[in-house]
């Protein structure tokens, strides 16, 4: 808009110098005709004087005389125009030339005068000889002569002026074409703001919508989650039930108790923000651990933090839940040990590790029973890997798991407080 200001302004300035060029330009051509006629009208009265003396002298007939009379009439009234049509603008050497051609004519109408009345008196070749002499020649040709600069000095300050003006519109028409320019860029940028207000306009609208449709979701996700919670507890309250009257089941039930437990955990870690369906993986490590962890039972946590998607929750929350009973029954805590949780991103994937120590020896099972099947099912789920070692000092289990399994979810790692 700025741009557009100054070009407006730029605009007026050069429009007014043209039209003020352009009507110099046509009061000097009116300027220069006038002044091109009066030359013109003084040439002619000394032509027509001197062609009327001319035949009264050849012919001794007094009709001659009135083009003479006529002619020397007109002469001093041409000057005088003259001198009036160039004091206001005459340059130094237009002033030089009118004095000169005012003292020109006056010699030439003096010579002209002396002739006729010779002619007058009857002194016939007296008349004839100032007649042959130069000196009449030599009067009208300098006459002639400082006419003619007069009219190529108009010529050349007219076209002075047709240059001037010519400049101006030259000036003008690429300022006119900036100008042109700089507005259609001007409607486009308007068109853009335009839009983009009402796109405003329109979001403003519907934030309040947009609020209260939140709100909503958010109090459905909370009812969606407790119910989900309360069923969780009546499952797990149908399985201690049914096996309260068959001891012989107790082992049984309390390994299904204990799963379902896992699952509640890793359903509760993954609660949080609607728009972010993801849970810290030291989270979920911690808050499977802190039910058997204790001075008795250490553990070691350490790792980068993470956010893992709400999908890799529930399998990689059940393959730590076996791991952890498994370290209660038979494992590092069983035996004094600790447990040892790391983990870290390499690459495209994230890599965690469990390791026990403190166990004399570790021997690999001599069947696959479910914690095994579990963790192959699992390592399915999770797109990637689970790999076992036992040997002397205790288990390690590696878990690897493809970062772009949850890029859609996954958020950048960061280090963790």
């Amino acid at each position: 808009m700025t741009l557009i200001a100054i070009s407006l302004l730029g605009a007026f300035y050069l429009i007014f110098t043209t039209i003020e060029a352009e009507r110099a330009e046509r009061e000097q051509v009116r300027m220069t005709n006038q002044i091109l006629l009066e030359l013109r009208n003084i040439q002619r009265a000394a032509l027509r004087a001197e062609t009327g003396q001319r035949g009264y002298l050849i012919t001794l007939d007094r009709k001659y005389l009135d083009p003479y009379r006529q002619g020397s009439a007109e002469m001093r009234p041409a000057i005088d125009r003259l001198q009036r049509l160039l004091a206001p603008v005459a340059t130094e050497r237009q002033s030089q030339l009118m004095a000169t051609i005012e003292k020109q004519a006056e010699a030439k109408l003096a010579e002209l005068e002396g002739t006729v009345e010779l002619l007058e008196d009857g002194e016939l070749l007296e008349a004839r000889r100032q007649v042959l002499s130069d000196e009449g020649q030599e009067a009208m040709a300098a006459l002639k002569a400082s006419i003619g600069e007069m009219e190529n000095i108009e010529q050349v300050i007219l076209e002075d002026q047709a240059q001037a003006t010519a400049a101006a519109e030259a000036r003008l028409f690429p300022l006119l074409g900036l100008l042109l320019f700089l507005v259609l860029v001007f409607i486009i940028f308007s068109v853009r703001l335009v839009a983009r207000t009402a796109s405003a306009e329109a979001e403003a609208a519907q934030a309040s919508a947009l609020a209260e449709a939140h709100d909503r979701a958010d109090l459905l996700a909370k009812e969606l989650n407790h119910r989900v919670k309360n069923l969780f507890a009546v499952i797990l309250a149908i399985v201690q039930m049914s096996g309260r009257d068959k001891p012989e089941a107790k082992p049984v039930v309390d390994s299904i108790a204990t799963r379902i437990r896992a699952l509640l955990t890793a359903h509760e870690v993954t609660q949080g923000a609607l728009d972010r369906p993801v849970a810290s993986i030291h989270a979920l490590v911690e808050t499977t651990l802190s039910p058997y962890r204790s001075n008795s039972q250490p553990a070691e946590v350490s790792g980068p933090e993470f956010l893992l998607p709400a999908k890799s929750v529930t399998p990689l929350g059940l393959v730590l839940h076996e791991l952890t009973t498994n370290a209660v029954k038979y494992g590092a805590w069983a035996n004094g040990g600790t447990v040892i949780v790391t983990w870290q991103v390499e690459g495209a994937a994230i890599t965690i590790e469990w390791r026990e120590t403190g166990v004399d020896d570790c021997p690999e099972p001599d069947r696959e029973g479910f914690g095994s099947m579990l963790m192959t099912s699992a390592s399915r789920q999770l797109g990637g890997s689970i790999e076992r070692r036992f040997g002397p000092g205790g288990c390690t289990v590696t878990i690897t798991i493809p970062v772009e399994v949850a890029s859609d979810e996954l958020e950048s790692p960061r280090q963790a407080p």
